[in-house]
This record gives structure tokens, sequence and C-alpha cells, in this order.
């Protein structure tokens, strides 16, 4: 069987300075906001190239304590793509705001930007793009665009660990960038985590007062705070993996040139790629209209798969009422067609070769 994935097998390679590192944090008595903490913000801070990076519980606290850091006008809109996961919504509507969705380009499964002016008026106070799979949205024109309506632009980077854009690197290109480090992701923890990068050290302050109930000395909170700190752990676990990140994205990235070249004549619809962008592929997903079908028949085949993501946002009953008056067909079609294949750091080239053999037999 090839799994999707397999995180024991992924982290193995990294147990023996986990190990040696959880009995140096075992010993150190401080669990909470210490040194690794510390440690790793400035270590992502300098990876990313951003100024400050602030680490939160998770990818969603990473959203809407960005958000609340903006401090956007009461009832404001802020735009976001209709093709993202669920937490990219849920962060605006529990922030106080208003989602608005425009659709995706069919290509990228990015926010189209030829799409985004058509929904700014004056309420509008945020772009929200999302990274998607590991490839940057295209910015240049969505930056223009806040930059001519004086709208600040937040990234929801939690796929896109190292991915660039004309050779900058995700969450650096807006007002702030949040991150996750759900077990899976390229730059993953063993449990949850996310974090914030800036380089305006107000919000940077604002989002530390924010992350630990409102206080930035103890006992006295100057805002309607949360509890949302990076665990002192799993900064360590953080820090340790950091040093392989291009490594795991490199690897990550000879696997789909591996599945490009391999399916090049078939019948399925593969991402794009072209030099404006380094995509990182934390997800590999490819297209068919019998998706349903294909899925079965490879895990008959003992080849994993999963759906990124079988329902969007605006079909979820969680949003009845809130955001299901948008039409998304671009995202439905998606939804309706995408399948994601393996392709972690623990897979290799033979996996490959041998879901590619299977997919060339697919009628």
């Amino acid at each position: 069987m090839i799994p999707y994935e397999d995180l024991g097998r992924l982290n193995k390679s990294f147990f023996n300075e986990y190990e040696k590192e959880f009995s140096s944090f075992l010993e150190s008595g401080w669990y909470i906001l210490g040194k690794n903490v510390s440690k790793f913000e400035n270590e992502f801070a300098n990876y990313c190239g951003s100024s400050h990076c602030v680490g939160v519980a998770s990818g969603l606290d990473a959203l809407l304590l960005g958000l609340k850091a903006l401090d956007l006008k009461e009832n404001a809109e802020v735009i976001v793509p209709s093709n993202t996961y669920i937490a990219t919504i849920l962060a605006v509507i529990q922030a106080g705001f208003k989602p608005v969705l425009v659709e995706p380009s069919i290509l990228t499964y990015n926010i189209d930007p030829s799409l985004i002016e058509a929904h700014i008026n004056k309420n509008t106070a945020c772009i929200l793009v999302v990274h998607l799979y590991g490839k940057c949205c295209e910015m240049d024109p969505i930056l223009d665009l806040a930059k001519k309506h004086k709208l600040f632009v937040l990234e929801d980077a939690a796929q896109a660990h190292g991915a660039e854009y004309k050779g900058k690197k995700a969450g650096t290109f807006g007002d702030i960038a949040a991150f996750s480090f759900y077990p899976t992701k390229n730059l993953g923890a063993l449990g949850d985590g996310g974090a914030i990068t800036t380089d305006n050290p107000l919000y940077a302050e604002r989002i530390k007062s924010l992350r630990n109930y409102g206080s930035s000395k103890k006992y006295y909170n100057d805002h309607l705070g949360y509890n949302s700190r990076l665990d002192e752990l799993q900064a360590t676990f953080l820090s340790i993996k950091l040093r392989s990140l291009d490594e795991i994205n490199k690897h990550k990235r000879k696997l789909a040139k591996l599945y490009f070249e391999l399916l090049a004549e078939s019948p399925f619809i593969l991402p794009e790629a072209n030099n404006t962008f380094y995509d990182v592929y934390h997800i590999f997903n490819i297209r068919h209209p019998k998706r349903d079908e294909l899925k079965v028949y490879l895990e008959e085949n003992n080849v994993k798969t999963e759906i990124h993501y079988p329902v969007s946002p605006v079909h979820q009953l969680a949003m009845k009422g809130i955001i299901d008056h948008f039409a998304t067909p671009i995202a439905n079609e998606i939804n309706k067609t995408t399948l994601s294949l393996p392709i972690s750091f623990m897979h290799t080239e033979e996996d490959v070769r041998k879901i590619c053999e299977l997919l060339l037999r697919f009628k």
C-alpha cells in the first residue's frame, strides 16, 4: 500500500534530534512562551524574510488574530477566495467581519485577480489571499488593487512554507501573513501550531498581546485577548525541522516534476506550473470528471489519495445564511473533479512511477 501520508515515517529522520531536545525541554522547567518559542520565531522570520514572527496555537488563530490586529472598522467586508479550506472564512466571521467570496482561476485554483475589483465597495477593508496547495497567488495585480483602493492585504500561507512568487517568499507580500504548522504541512509540528509574520512592529506587538489574554505585562490586560500561544515543545520540534524545510520542498518538487513528465500525455488535468512561481506542492492535485471512480480504483490498487476539498465552504451547513448566497461555479467544478496524489517527504520516485502506471491504465 502506498499511503497518502505516513507521519511516523515522515518524521523518523528527525527522531534523534527530537528526543534530545525533548529531554532538554523537560529539564528546563519552562513550558510556555520560553526561549524555544522566541528562537523559532526569529528563525522563521529570517527564513521568510520578514521582520517579525509571532507564534500562536494554530493556523486558524493566526488568521483570526491577524485580522484583529489590523483593527478593521466594524462590519468591514473582507474579500476571500471561494476555493479555500473553511478556516479562512471562519476566521473572517469569528473576527466579526463579512466575507465576500471571489472565484478562483481554473488554472491556478487561487483567487482570480481579474475578478476582485468588481467586489470592492466602500465597506471593503481587506483582501485575504490564500496560497493554496503550496502555490503563491499572483500578487502583483492584487497588491496594485490594494494600493489603489487603500486596502489591507492578509496572506493565508498555511500551505505555502517556502513557496515563492517572482523570487519572493509567501508571507512577505501583505501587511500580515498567517501560517499553520499542522503535522501534514511541509513544515509540520507534532501537534497544532501556527505563526504570524509581518514587517510592522505595531502589529507584531499587538498580536503578542492578543495571543496572551490581551496582556503585555503579567496581570495587566490592555486588550480583549485570547489564549493562543505556540507551545514551547512544538516550537522546539519546528526549529529542528525548519533546518530541513528547503530539502523537504526540493524533494516534493522532484516528485511533482516526475508526475508532470509521466502524465504529460494523459487525460488528467495537471496543476499549472511556470517559472514565475516556486511551488512547494503541499498538495499535488489532478482533476478528472470521473474523480470518485478514480479514487476508488486507486484504493483498490493499494494507493491512498485525498480530496482537497470535496465540499466548498459555500455549501457547508455551518455557512447557511452567511455565505450561501454566493454563486461559485468554478470552485464547485474544482471540488467535483480534484484529487490529491501522494507527494510527501517520505514518498519515493518509485512510488510516483507506480501511481502513474496505474493512472495511465484508468478508463
